[in-house]
């Protein structure tokens, strides 16, 4: 084989990512022209196509699928390198793509910001909506963190549990539903908004209710539980949300929280990450960080020392 260089396996590495060479010239900050002429010379250097056309399509042959992981750790421990090279890694530019429900991004997005801005000036964040049908991102590189009911279909993803948090109704203020007792006759009958269910997966309280004999009469279903407790401050109905996010969002949405009136087995919420983060000093801290503010709302986070206990 050929000699090459880690620019040319950052390449091959978002070629992989992407399946498209438009996409990773995008992500490479190179035209498509000259990713184009890059992925000329993978295929020279590693005397394989690496990508074919299948349709519209580009999908990889099996020799770039085994070259796949293996690049991704190199370009990791070269990242780890550079750390170590005298390089403080709170001064290094870096951008972290966190992907969790929509109502973390509002709920905790700015402190993990502020926070991120004082322990590392040149680093950045972004938020992404949950996409539970897009199991490969974190595998692949293209986010840093997974939080929410975490499905791992990497079975060599890390992962810590947050939190298994009861869920409670919410309903705005006056709501008539809050008047008098709550029994799990009243709670059923009103009309609610929820988040559209995941395939074949009924809502932990419908699978309660259901056993009680009764249904929720849903009238809106929603992407996000933010989005269903906006629609709930702003209507007569009904939302169901885990109690530490409904918390957050009462007081500026107006709403009233109440008990459930059934048993309601909880969802744990997780964070997840890729092994080959494991000791990556920015990302230890990153992870202590969302942690610290998901359960205290503290911003000030020390230094990562230990690595952090998976489940």
């Amino acid at each position: 084989m050929k000699q090459y260089d880690l620019n040319l396996l950052a390449a091959l590495d978002a070629l992989l990512a992407t399946g498209s060479v438009t996409a990773a010239a995008t992500r490479m900050h190179l035209s498509t022209p000259a990713m184009s002429h890059t992925l000329a010379r993978i295929r020279e250097v590693f005397e394989d196509p690496i990508l074919v056309r299948a349709g519209r399509r580009l999908v990889p042959t099996p020799r770039a699928l085994a070259l796949a992981e293996p690049v991704r750790q190199l370009l990791a421990q070269a990242q780890a390198l550079r750390a170590t090279a005298g390089q403080d890694w709170q001064a290094q530019p870096r951008r972290f793509v966190v992907r969790a429900p929509e109502g973390w991004a509002v709920a905790y997005g700015v402190v993990i910001a502020q926070a991120l801005a004082e322990r590392m000036p040149h680093a950045s964040l972004q938020w992404l909506p949950e996409a539970p049908h897009d199991p490969g991102a974190l595998r692949e590189g293209r986010i840093d963190l997974e939080i929410g009911a975490v499905r791992r279909a990497d079975t060599r993803a890390q992962a810590v549990l947050l939190a298994a948090q009861p869920l409670v109704g919410a309903a705005r203020a006056g709501h008539p539903l809050l008047k008098g007792r709550m029994t799990l006759a009243r709670y059923a009958g009103a009309r609610h908004v929820d988040t559209s269910p995941r395939a074949g997966e009924p809502a932990s309280v419908d699978r309660a209710l259901a056993e009680a004999g009764l249904a929720r009469d849903v009238a809106l279903l929603v992407p996000s539980t933010f989005t269903a407790l906006i629609a709930a401050s702003r209507s007569d109905l009904v939302a169901t949300a885990s109690t530490r996010t409904a918390r957050k969002m009462a007081e500026p949405l107006g709403l009233a929280l109440f008990k459930l009136p059934v048993a309601v087995q909880t969802e744990p919420t997780r964070m997840a990450w890729h092994p080959r983060h494991e000791g990556d000093e920015a990302h230890q801290w990153l992870r202590t960080c969302v942690t610290r503010v998901f359960h205290d709302g503290r911003s000030t986070v020390p230094p990562p020392a230990t690595p952090t206990t998976r489940t």
